[in-house]
Formats: C-alpha cells, sequence, structure tokens
C-alpha cells in the first residue's frame, strides 16, 4: 500500500502564492512512478492541474502553464506544486496522485482559496 499526505493548502489573495507537498510513504512506493496534482470545485468533475515522471516529463493543465511548476525529489516520494500568480479561479481541493504498474491511489486532499 502507498500513502499519500498532503500540506500547504490555504487562503491566498489574488497574485500571490502557495507552495502544495505531498509526501508518499509506505513499503508498496516504488521509484518509477507517476506523481502529480488534480482539483475539485463542487458542480466540476477533478480536473488535471500537473503531472511528472521520469518517462514523459511534466504536464500542466493549459490554465495553470506559466504560472504553476511541479516537481519532486530524488527518490521519487514527495511532489511539490509551486503556484503563483494566483487567480479565484485557482480554488478548490487539490488531491495528490500517485500511480505505477501496480496501484493509483489519492491524497485526502488540501482546500486553496484564492480570494479576488
Amino acid at each position: 500500500q502507498v500513502q499519500l499526505e498532503e500540506s500547504g493548502g490555504g487562503l491566498a489573495q489574488a497574485g500571490g502564492s502557495l507552495r502544495l507537498s505531498c509526501s508518499s510513504s509506505g513499503r508498496s512506493a516504488v521509484s518509477i512512478n507517476v506523481m502529480g496534482w488534480y482539483r475539485q470545485v463542487p458542480g466540476k468533475q477533478r480536473e488535471l492541474v500537473a503531472t511528472i515522471s521520469d518517462g514523459a516529463g511534466v504536464n500542466y493543465s493549459d490554465s495553470v502553464k506559466g504560472r504553476f511548476t511541479i516537481s519532486r525529489d530524488r527518490l521519487r516520494k514527495t511532489v511539490f506544486l509551486s503556484m503563483n500568480s494566483l487567480e479565484p479561479e485557482d480554488t478548490g481541493v487539490y488531491y495528490c496522485y500517485y500511480k505505477d504498474r501496480r496501484i493509483e491511489t489519492w491524497g485526502q486532499g488540501t482546500q486553496v482559496t484564492v480570494s479576488s
């Protein structure tokens, strides 16, 4: 099994910044994986924000390109999302994502609220 723990969410002003962190743990975690972030707001389906893997590199939603940056540690256990130039439309619950050849799992989510 793999457990994911998110942190760093909170309240920011439009134009401000936040940095999210997600740490994976568990004996089943492997270094060959895909990790990333998705977000969801009431009335909408969960949508891609960004993903990162050694094979495919990084992938960003068009709505966050140029503003958000995804990265992770050398052991491929922790993923970060640096969010700059935040907009009210970025408000939502952000979920950490992990996938390898065996399993796919999600974190519990962290709230991000951007005020105008």
